[in-house]
């Protein structure tokens, strides 16, 4: 039995910083899911054309072409985003060192549409490429605990390429989240 209530506090930068990452990564995801649908569909067009041919969608799943988009994902799909979240993820903390806590939404928004809060300027590309190859396999292996498993359910359970990424997107929120508590005990 719980004794004290005590209120679970927000901090809204990491959260608006995780917002702008999902804006930059959704529409090369996009990108990649729809080649990857379209270089091997899910469900093949069928054989025959007369009106006993089942529809494409009725079609059983071709488990080359799932396990081909599996493999493909998991590899060149997990090193680009990979890479792509860890340079975002430095280049943001480089441009905003002395981001506050600030667990009123109000006050964060304000804050962070504030002129100069982000500073581009002061990101220095070379030393964010190499934290980024540094803790590459790290974040990879990490990763492996989560991606796997949501590229099997995209591939074999959600029809269109609008749906996995909407699978994506979530599962990439619930990553951001374990990533971001993982920073924080660093």
């Amino acid at each position: 039995m719980l004794t004290s209530q005590t209120a679970i506090e927000v901090d809204w930068i990491p959260v608006f910083q995780f917002l702008m990452f999902s804006i930059i990564s959704t529409p090369p995801n996009f990108l990649w899911q729809d080649f990857l649908e379209s270089s091997f569909p899910a469900r093949l067009p069928p054989a025959g054309q007369g009106k006993a041919a089942p529809a494409a969608d009725e079609q059983p799943l071709s488990i080359r072409n799932t396990l081909l988009k599996f493999g493909l994902d998991q590899t060149v799909g997990a090193t680009f985003n990979t890479l792509l979240f860890s340079v975002y993820i430095h280049s943001i903390h480089l441009a905003m060192p002395d981001a506050p806590r600030i667990t009123n939404f109000t006050k964060a928004t304000s804050y962070w549409i504030s002129p100069g809060v982000i500073d581009f300027s002061a990101v220095d590309m070379a030393v964010v490429w190499q934290a980024a190859l540094a803790e590459f396999w790290t974040i990879v292996v990490a990763g492996m605990k989560l991606w796997p498993a949501v590229s099997l359910v995209n591939f074999t359970l959600v029809k269109t390429v609008e749906g996995r990424n909407l699978v994506g997107c979530v599962a990439g929120l619930g990553w951001g989240i374990y990533m971001s508590m993982i920073a924080a005990k660093e």
